[in-house]
């Protein structure tokens, strides 16, 4: 486990719309432009294996965007040259300035919010999951979802809320709005927020038809 005093001041920074990657949550990518395999090379020549991801604002601007960096825990080479790799989340960050230099992937000075190391699987206080799981139920049957409930129903709560925030198909700012909450309570209020947002604007349009 790296510890926050082993985090480095200097990130490799991976901007990708729609990606959301969360603390001890696991993220698939494929890496197949050469910059970014440039990247995943570098990294791994390092202590930490360290990637950020953020999701840039328009014209791919990054600055003081809040990320989270994962480390390469997993990755495998396919035949053409290409990269099948997997993240796993260890700390939000933001960014507080791009980094010049002659990498052909971007690097940024970044400040860590360490308090997501402080997370360890407990269940949330005051988190019922019956309004949840019904809320769930509705949306997921709105866009034609299926998923193991009994797998949902028996997940550890940081691994539920985050888990629905890094996979339902939500914009990219909502994402960030996800990645932004500052603790666990206030993600899934959000999540819960913008999964009713998603049922009204549905009901809505079914009464305009």
């Amino acid at each position: 486990m790296i510890q926050p005093a082993d985090l480095p001041d200097t990130l490799a920074v991976f901007p990708l719309p729609g990606a959301l990657l969360l603390p001890r949550a696991k993220l698939p990518l494929h890496l197949f432009e050469p910059r970014y395999l440039q990247m995943l090379e570098d990294s791994l020549k390092s202590p930490q294996r360290l990637i950020g991801m953020v999701q840039p604002r328009g014209q791919g601007d990054i600055s003081n965007r809040v990320g989270c960096a994962g480390r390469v825990t997993q990755f495998s080479e396919t035949d053409d040259g290409r990269y099948l790799i997997t993240l796993t989340g260890v700390s939000r960050f933001t960014i507080e300035e791009e980094v010049e230099g002659f990498t052909p992937y971007r690097r940024a000075r970044v400040t860590w919010n360490c308090d997501d190391s402080l997370r360890n699987g407990s269940p949330l206080p005051g988190f019922d999951r019956v309004p949840l799981m019904e809320l769930l139920e509705r949306f997921f049957e709105l866009k034609g979802l299926s998923t193991d409930w009994e797998a949902m129903q028996t997940a550890c709560d940081e691994t539920l809320i985050n888990s629905l925030a890094m996979h339902l198909d939500f914009p990219a700012e909502d994402k960030q709005a996800l990645l932004e909450a500052e603790n666990l309570t206030r993600r899934r209020e959000t999540l819960v927020t913008l999964i009713e947002f998603a049922l009204r604007g549905s009901a809505s349009e079914e009464k305009m038809q």
